[in-house]
Order: C-alpha cells, then sequence, then structure tokens
C-alpha cells in the first residue's frame, strides 16, 4: 500500500472526525487481517515485484518503453515469476517455457482467457476468445474449420486478386506501411468471414469497423465525444449491419462461403441454431483476430527486409523462379506454389519472433493457484511472455540479431508461441501465413521500396510497430 502525504484541507477535515473515524478504521483492519488470514494459503507468499502506482500500476511504463526492456529488466532483477499491475488489474508474469505451457496447456482449466471488460463489450460476449467449456470447445472447432489447409487452399486466387489490385495503388508513391497493411488484412478478413466482397455492404461495415478500431485501442471512457463512446455507437450499428447480412442469408438458403456459412450451419444442443448475436459477436472477433496482428507482422516484414539486404535479395531470387515458372505455365499462385517458399516462410518466422507483436496473452486464476512455490491469487491476471521466451539467447542464440537462417531446425518445445499454445491457440494461423507469403511474392517480384526518413525506433499503439508506421517510398522494377 502506497502512502502520500495529505493536503491541509485533508489534514484539518480528518482531525475534526478523528474520534469517529478511528475506531472504525480500526475495525475494519482487523477484518481485512482476518479475510487476508482466511483467504491466503499459510506459508505461501505472493512472486516478487512491483505494483507500481495505485490504478495505474505500471501501464504507463510498459506502453512507453521498449518491451523488450521492460519484461527483461524485471525478469533480472525478480526472476522468472514475478507481479506487477497493468491494465487496472494486478498481474503474474512469467517468462519461462515450461511455465507458459502449465498456464496454457496441462493446467489450462485454472487460468481461464480474459479481457479488460470494455474490450470485452466491444467485440462481443459471446465471442470465442472469452470462453472455456463446451461453448468454446463447439466454436473453436467451427472456426477451425474455415482455417484448416483445405479450406484456405480455395483462397488462394482471392488473395492474389486482392493483392494485384492494391499493389498499383502504391506504385511512385510514399506510403504508409502499417496503414496500406491494414487495408489489406481487412479485406482477406472480409472473404474468409463472408466469402465474398459484399459490395455495397463492405464500405459500410469497414467504416464502422475503423471507428470501432480507435475505440477499441483508447480508454474506455465513456463519454460524449470520446473515441470510446463513438466507438460502442460504432458497435451497435455493426451489430445491426451484421444481422441484416444474417438475416437475409437465412431467407435466400444461399449461405454462401467463408466462417458466416459454417455458423449459419452450426447447430446448438441448448439454441437449436447459434443465435444471431453469437453469430455477429464471434464474426467481430475474428475481423479483429485477424486484422491488426497480421498487418503489424507484415509491417515489420518489410522493416527487416529493408534492413537486411542479403536476405532480401535471396527471397528475391526464391520468388522470382516461381514467376518464372507461373509464367511459363500461365497461370497464377495455386496452394502447392506457397509450399516451395521455406526462405520466405523462415523469414515470416523470424519476423514473428523478433517483433513478437503479442507480447503477451491475458490469463486469469480461476482460483488460488500454487506457483513454483508462490501463490496466485483467485480473479488475478497471469500474463506469458512469449517476448521474454523469443528473446531469450538461451534458446534464441544472438536474440536480436534478425536471422532466418536459425529456423532450418525446429525450435526446442514451447519457446516459439507466436500464435499462442492449447486450446486457446489462434485458430487463423495458416491464413495469416498464406496472406503474407502471396503478398511478399508479388511485392519482391515487381517492386522495390525505401524508408522514407531517418528514424528508428518503435511506436506502440497497442502492437509494437516500426515509428510512424514505417513510411516507405515503393517503385517498380
Amino acid at each position: 500500500m502506497q502512502l502520500f502525504p495529505l493536503s491541509p484541507f485533508v489534514a484539518t477535515f480528518c482531525s475534526h472526525f478523528v474520534i469517529d473515524v478511528v475506531p472504525l478504521l480500526f475495525c475494519s483492519l482487523l477484518l481485512l487481517r482476518l479475510f487476508i488470514h482466511v483467504h491466503t494459503p499459510r506459508d505461501k507468499r505472493l512472486p516478487p515485484g512491483s505494483l507500481g502506482l495505485p490504478y495505474i500500476g505500471e501501464t504507463l511504463k510498459l506502453y512507453t518503453q521498449n518491451p523488450n526492456s521492460f519484461f527483461s529488466n524485471r525478469q533480472k532483477r525478480y526472476g522468472e515469476v514475478f507481479k506487477t499491475h497493468i491494465l487496472g488489474c494486478p498481474c503474474v508474469m512469467i517468462s519461462s517455457p515450461e511455465a507458459a505451457r502449465i498456464v496454457l496447456v496441462s493446467q489450462a482449466h485454472l487460468f481461464k482467457p480474459t479481457y479488460p471488460p470494455s474490450k470485452e463489450k466491444m467485440i462481443g460476449p459471446e465471442a470465442l476468445f472469452f470462453h472455456q467449456g463446451a461453448y468454446h470447445s463447439k466454436l473453436k472447432k467451427l472456426v477451425q474449420a474455415s482455417f484448416l489447409p483445405s479450406t484456405i487452399k480455395r483462397s488462394v486466387s482471392d488473395i492474389e486478386h486482392i493483392v494485384r489490385r492494391l499493389l498499383p495503388t502504391w506504385k511512385n508513391l510514399t506510403i504508409n506501411a502499417l496503414q496500406e497493411m491494414k487495408r489489406y488484412a481487412f479485406d482477406v478478413a472480409i472473404i474468409s468471414v463472408f466469402g465474398e466482397n459484399l459490395d455495397p455492404e463492405i464500405e459500410g461495415i469497414k467504416s464502422l469497423y475503423e471507428c470501432l478500431e480507435k475505440g477499441y485501442n483508447s480508454m474506455p471512457v465513456d463519454l460524449p465525444g470520446t473515441p470510446y463512446r463513438k466507438a460502442m455507437k460504432a458497435r451497435k450499428l455493426l451489430n445491426e449491419t451484421l444481422r441484416r447480412l444474417i438475416e437475409k442469408k437465412k431467407e435466400s438458403g444461399r449461405h454462401g462461403g467463408g466462417l458466416l456459412r459454417v455458423l449459419l450451419g452450426a447447430k446448438d444442443e441448448r439454441l437449436n441454431q447459434l443465435s444471431d448475436s453469437q453469430i455477429a459477436d464471434n464474426i467481430i472477433g475474428v475481423i479483429f483476430a485477424a486484422h491488426d496482428t497480421t498487418a503489424s507482422v507484415l509491417t515489420w516484414v518489410l522493416k527487416y527486409l529493408h534492413d537486411n539486404g542479403n536476405v532480401l535479395d535471396a527471397v528475391t531470387r526464391e520468388q522470382e523462379e516461381i514467376r518464372r515458372k507461373l509464367f511459363e505455365a500461365n497461370r497464377g499462385l495455386t496452394w502447392n506454389d506457397t509450399r516451395r517458399m521455406p526462405l520466405t516462410g523462415r523469414v515470416i518466422q523470424e519476423t514473428l519472433r523478433t517483433a513478437s507483436i503479442l507480447s503477451f496473452t491475458f490469463r486469469e486464476a480461476v482460483e488460488d493457484v500454487e506457483f513454483e512455490g508462490y501463490v496466485i491469487p483467485k480473479g488475478w491476471k497471469v500474463l506469458p511472455l512469449f517476448r521474454n521466451i523469443h528473446h531469450c539467447a538461451e534458446f534464441f542464440p544472438q536474440p536480436e540479431k534478425f536471422d532466418p537462417s536459425r529456423f532450418e531446425v525446429p525450435p526446442r518445445p514451447n519457446t516459439y508461441l507466436p500464435f499462442g499454445n492449447g486450446v486457446h491457440a489462434c485458430p487463423g494461423s495458416e491464413l495469416a501465413k498464406l496472406e503474407m507469403l502471396i503478398l511478399l511474392h508479388h511485392l519482391t517480384t515487381s517492386y522495390r521500396w525505401e524508408a522514407v526518413g531517418d528514424e528508428d525506433g518503435i511506436q506502440y499503439g497497442p502492437f509494437p510497430v516500426p515509428k510512424r508506421g514505417l513510411p516507405i517510398k515503393v517503385t517498380p522494377k
């Protein structure tokens, strides 16, 4: 508990009521001590660490410092298990592969997935991410069915069409790489969810989603004019738009393709079929999951290739050989072609490791949990630190060096977790890698790019990305 000096006004106010307040405070402290005695296991203690400032905790430090420094400094000081306080929640952070496996896999039933309430409300409480048990298992199977290789391989030509339409708009211009990658990832997500481009509905959905995204990454202040209030209005309109689409699909009997078709065809033992709100929440959730993270990774890929000319040259040679075969056969890319891009695939793997877009994931202890000699109280957040594991020299020598060759051999188990692990691992990982491969094929074979400005560094919002979203000048070869 942190103490602060009282102002003169507060000191005078307290002196007038000291006779009444002190006995009440004394009793309250006795009750609190009794509560802690009853609810805290004997001979156990919280992990070491600092909870920072009241309410704010260490949130500002987390989002203004280099994330590698924030986590590694605390790990060096306190060890592989330490406590902190971020985003209004007391947390225990863990930074070893073995501990991460316990939380995410072997003892996952003790640590439920959790998000800050404002973000859960914005995505939708029926979304896959916020559940465990039977409902989660059913939804996970449905979503996975939409993103299996056997399913997404049929999307290659659609994704390639998006790329061919997008890249010429960059020609001889300075673009913000992050914003353009968001455009691309959103269009791919729409195809994956709806199985088609829903013009004119697509523009309305995109506009509402952009407003929702701004509020999602803002402080949850529900006052007129704030990004959060605007986002909640957009969320309501987005839900109405999706409900109209769902109703139209049901009435026509033509469910189309993508995730929407799978969800419309799903039967639920309790509800006979998934409700419109369940379908809408999961569609919004999948778009969220498929959008920001993929765009951020692609931005880092361009940054690392730009800064490592020898790697870019090797990737270009690999892609030009594939393009030569496509030209001879007079056809576009196929799924099998994307399986013959080993070096490009390793570049993506190394980018996922080095950038570690998801520095951690949130879990919550469902009861008091004994963990490596400490106690994690019920309700505390538990954060497996993917970034620390990915930047550990024991698992990845010279971790700050961008070296795709390190993935010529498989990494040690539980040391490479860009998509999480266990039952809550990202079901769309194969789609994310596919859209990256297709974009890189066309970009490296037809264009070159140069960073604009000499700024280097990281910006946060909420994922770590190159400074200013990586402005680049794109020119045709």
